[in-house]
């Protein structure tokens, strides 16, 4: 079977104030501005290989406007596009800016994805070259930026269909799961593309909006640099939500902070990779440590939510039994989320 998809190449994600957004990834984050261009702001992490990781576009709400995958060939990608049409679902071709012909597509629970093979690569003027040779470009200058782009997690009414759908259509390989104690309902998935833990999160959704995404994670290279990152961040005003601490699932340490939309921003680092071509997922219970592994603290409430809004009352509260708000409430019982 042809291996269709490479890894996530890029995020666009809509907000009401892109200059607000711009200014908190660049002064911030410490993302690079590399290009304006039809309202759209394209930015890049210093190790990330390619022309940009992430795109700010003006929305009226904050949302995920596509995730970006860059399949393994050019082959991968017309058969990939075959798949998702034969699976039942349109799409379309589109020209992208620095990934030439992609497919695009909303998946079966309204989420947007983008497939491309041709990039853009990163060449880095004289005065940012890295002395080493395999790096993009230097490290950033501001404290605890983020290497590259890392995973994307979404938000979903149905996690173990939409696991399937993705594994069956485009190969994503199944990692593990949680499924609560009190009840067998699965509240969490992670996939991947690669030798990573994840590329792709999901998380139960109890609202009707379908789309959502929960968070988009970037990488750092050691748990120091995310101290650091969440000591700055501190410093200029920025609240952390959560963290840092330890995923049971992935066994990365994390960290999540707001941007100015109030879009939710993970740090990772850490972590394991397998590279079993036949791995069979693990299923995880709440109550060993899913999320927080260390178990020794409760997940904020805040983390529940995804974007854009739900529609009417809250995903904790609209058509979410009882048994999940108790697991959420619980300090020893956290929802896995990754």
């Amino acid at each position: 079977m042809i291996k269709l998809l490479s890894h996530l190449s890029f995020v666009a994600i809509t907000t009401p104030d892109v200059e607000a957004s711009v200014d908190f990834y660049v002064n911030q984050v410490g993302l690079t501005e590399v290009a304006r261009e039809d309202g759209r702001v394209y930015l890049r992490c210093w190790g990330d290989y390619y022309a940009y990781s992430v795109v700010v576009a003006h929305g009226d709400e904050p949302a995920l406007e596509t995730m970006a995958w860059r399949t393994s060939s050019a082959e991968a990608l017309e058969e990939a596009a075959k798949r998702v049409q034969a699976a039942g679902i349109e799409g379309e071709w589109v020209e992208g800016r620095g990934i030439g012909r992609a497919f695009r597509f909303t998946g079966p629970q309204g989420h947007n994805m983008t497939l491309h093979w041709d990039v853009e690569r990163h060449r880095a003027e004289p005065h940012t070259a890295s002395i080493y040779p395999d790096r993009p470009e230097k490290r950033s200058g501001v404290a605890g930026a983020p290497r590259q782009l890392d995973h994307v997690t979404v938000a979903t009414q149905d996690v173990d269909a939409f696991v399937q759908w993705y594994v069956d259509t485009l190969g994503f390989r199944f990692m593990a799961r949680t499924v609560l104690d009190e009840a067998p309902i699965s509240v969490f998935s992670v996939l991947t593309t690669n030798e990573k833990s994840h590329d792709l999160g999901v998380v139960l959704d109890g609202s009707s909006r379908a789309g959502r995404i929960n968070h988009y994670a970037f990488w750092v290279d050691t748990r120091e640099e995310l101290l650091i990152a969440a000591d700055t961040l501190m410093e200029n005003g920025v609240p952390i939500e959560y963290g840092p601490n330890i995923h049971g699932i992935g066994e990365q340490t994390f960290l999540y902070y707001r941007e100015p939309s109030t879009l939710r921003i993970e740090l990772n680092t850490g972590g394991y990779r397998n590279y079993v071509p036949d791995w069979e997922a693990n299923t995880w219970k709440p109550s060993q440590g899913s999320n927080n592994f260390y178990r020794n603290g409760r997940m904020p409430m805040s983390m529940t939510e995804s974007f854009p809004p739900a529609d009417g009352p809250s995903a904790t509260e609209e058509g979410v039994p009882d048994e999940i708000k108790d697991a959420l409430l619980n300090p020893y019982a956290v929802e896995g989320r990754g």
